[in-house]
């Protein structure tokens, strides 16, 4: 993709869901897990970000109506400590190391994985979703097996973890004497100090044809280019960091927030802290991913918000985390 302005056109409506959901699947949700117990902080590399006020949303008007990006609105938030980068496999497999935790997928025996990286044999590619023919559940694939049984997560280390469901990122949370951003502040923290921005970076998605995040180039989804480097996830840090010195803002995989997701919220959102609704259809997801493409989800714009159900996972879904106070 070049960044001519065929990448900032108006989407009035969404045509499916970037990640797949449990219920677009064969596997039903049954209850969700326990967070993790005993808590302990653990190492992350982290950015202190200053409190104060920034305009939170849709400045262009080219996101999805039924994603509820408008109006925007001013939001003061307090100071806050971030992530640098998403968390990793390696520090996932601490974490799973430490406590003998199962994650969510490992539970249900199954998740979701793009049909051009599953790792798997026949029989345990079980269908593709439905509405999304390109995801494929597969038997076996979890944050140990990313893309399927034949797959492994010590191939890529440094890679941000993904098959997390929202349970699992908060019971890693708890572990680690953390916890997940609010939305606002993923926004706030993905905007860089920048105000009113297209993007992390600035306005131009490839500016002087440098790629800044791991989105899909090409025929989506049937042929990538890979014109940024990458067909599936990215090392964490592989593109500029944005004036707030965090990582992959955009692209390379969609990131877990703490809010319940409801599309009318911005209309009535508090100006100070908003922590979300109390309500909702599912958790906040932000971000994009290497699969986000202007031709169905142009959601690595900075102001861009989606949603998933917190049981859910697939194999571009993973989350970074915030400091307690």
């Amino acid at each position: 993709m070049n960044s001519g302005d065929s990448a900032h056109v108006k989407h009035p409506t969404a045509k499916t869901c970037c990640t797949p959901s449990r219920t677009m699947t064969t596997v039903r949700s049954k209850t969700n897990l326990p967070v993790s117990s005993e808590r302990q902080l653990r190492p992350h590399d982290e950015v202190r970000l200053p409190g104060g006020n920034f305009q939170m949303g849709d400045h262009f008007g080219e996101g999805y109506a039924s994603d509820g990006e408008e109006p925007v609105h001013t939001v003061t938030l307090p100071s806050f400590t971030i992530d640098v980068t998403a968390v990793t496999n390696r520090q996932f497999a601490g974490f799973v190391n430490a406590t003998a935790y199962r994650t969510e997928a490992e539970k249900y025996g199954t998740s979701a994985v793009f049909h051009l990286l599953v790792k798997a044999a026949g029989p345990d590619i079980l269908g593709a979703a439905t509405g999304s023919p390109w995801w494929l559940n597969v038997r076996g694939a979890d944050w140990a097996h990313p893309a399927g049984p034949k797959s492994h997560w010590s191939e890529y280390p440094d890679h941000p973890v993904v098959q997390v469901s929202h349970n699992d990122a908060r019971a890693y949370c708890d572990w680690a004497g953390r916890r997940l951003p609010s939305e606002a502040e993923w926004e706030y923290a993905a905007r860089g100090g920048l105000e009113g921005k297209r993007y992390s970076w600035g306005n131009e998605l490839v500016p002087a044809t440098h790629h800044h995040c791991n989105i899909w180039q090409g025929t989506f989804p049937t042929q990538n280019t890979a014109d940024d480097g990458y067909i599936g996830t990215a090392p964490v840090a592989s593109y500029p960091a944005n004036g707030y010195g965090l990582y992959d803002m955009a692209g390379n995989v969609w990131e877990w927030c703490a809010d319940w997701f409801l599309p009318k919220y911005y209309r009535a959102s508090p100006a100070e802290n908003p922590q979300g609704p109390t309500i909702g259809a599912g958790r906040v997801m932000r971000g994009g991913s290497y699969l986000c493409h202007e031709s169905y989800c142009n959601r690595y714009r900075v102001a861009a918000r989606t949603s998933n159900t917190p049981e859910s996972s697939s194999g571009n879904l993973g989350f970074r985390t915030i400091a307690l106070v």
